[in-house]
């Protein structure tokens, strides 16, 4: 029963998909379809690390800082082709997060959150200052991605693409909860000393998980540098990695479809606040601290949590 749920909500995710470029006519709105559809597909490799395994991370937008920028560097200053130079960025994080995953996550709670943050931050220091290679401050332009000969040049071609992105990963991330892998994630959230009692590999678990998120990051960061064409050391900032949590916990932690919905809703709920010169900010913020007083679980989880008690 689950498991046709689960087909049959990937299949309306699919069709709504498949129709929207041919329901919205506007440029804004295509715009904004295919950024929301970048921030869910990141969220979700986050959210498989922070709501699935309860592994804290504050310096995420490292990650899509190291791919956007290979996605710039390697074709830029050695001739790479952006194909290759987006499998590179990948793999890079990919080498990084196992790298570093073993130490940092033998810390806890606020210590945990203080060295991811560190991380974050000593990435956007470095592609700040690295200038010859990074342009610095001002940032650097990023070449055409092209595809089977294609180049990639309007918004509706980098639709497909992104969509196509976003279906693969909503159906492996329903997949892996699904699988043992998920079931140690769930497990070692709710206990790392009862996971190791009934035998389950905690740091490779970690490693892992940590590993697998950082790539999400990448891809998407290299995604959204060839999409907008330019890319700052603002796609590693601080802030960044920040808005990234924020939609988790908006959407609902462990939570993929919340995954989906706090991406759209904090992508599109600033767009929608603009025209509110000067208080767009503090009616933001508003709205983030309603979600966190009333749905304080995350919208999805909490309305299902509601649901199956009126059922009952």
């Amino acid at each position: 029963m689950r498991k046709t749920t689960t087909w049959i909500s990937l299949l309306a995710l699919a069709l709504c998909l498949i129709v929207a470029p041919f329901v919205i006519s506007n440029a804004f709105y295509l715009d904004l379809l295919i950024r929301i559809a970048m921030n869910a597909i990141i969220v979700l490799g986050l959210n498989l690390l922070v709501g699935f395994a309860g592994q804290i991370s504050l310096g995420h937008a490292g990650f899509l800082g190291i791919g956007a920028y290979a996605s710039a560097i390697l074709p830029t200053h050695f001739g790479w082709h952006p194909l290759l130079a987006l499998i590179a960025g990948a793999a890079l994080c990919a080498a990084l997060a196992a790298l570093i995953a073993r130490p940092i996550f033998r810390l806890k709670g606020q210590y945990l959150a203080m060295a991811t943050l560190g991380l974050g931050i000593l990435v956007n220091i470095v592609l700040r200052n690295e200038s010859q290679l990074t342009g610095g401050p001002d940032g650097i332009v990023v070449p055409t991605m092209e595809l089977f000969g294609l180049a990639l040049s309007t918004d509706r071609h980098w639709y497909w693409v992104v969509a196509a992105f976003l279906v693969v990963s909503v159906w492996a991330s329903l997949n892996l909860i699904d699988s043992p892998f998920g079931r140690a994630l769930r497990a070692l959230h709710g206990s790392e000393v009862a996971s190791r009692v009934v035998g389950v590999n905690v740091v490779r678990y970690k490693v892992a998980i940590f590993t697998l998120s950082a790539v999400f990051a990448s891809i998407m960061g290299s995604v959204a540098a060839h999409y907008v064409g330019m890319v700052t050391p603002s796609f590693a900032d601080f802030f960044h990695s920040v808005e990234l949590i924020t939609m988790v916990v908006v959407g609902g932690m462990a939570s993929v479809w919340g995954s989906l919905l706090g991406a759209a809703l904090l992508t599109a709920l600033p767009q929608a606040l603009a025209t509110l010169e000067g208080w767009e900010t503090v009616i933001f913020g508003a709205i983030l601290m309603m979600f966190m007083i009333f749905l304080p679980k995350g919208i999805v989880p909490t309305l299902a949590s509601k649901f199956a008690k009126k059922e009952d």
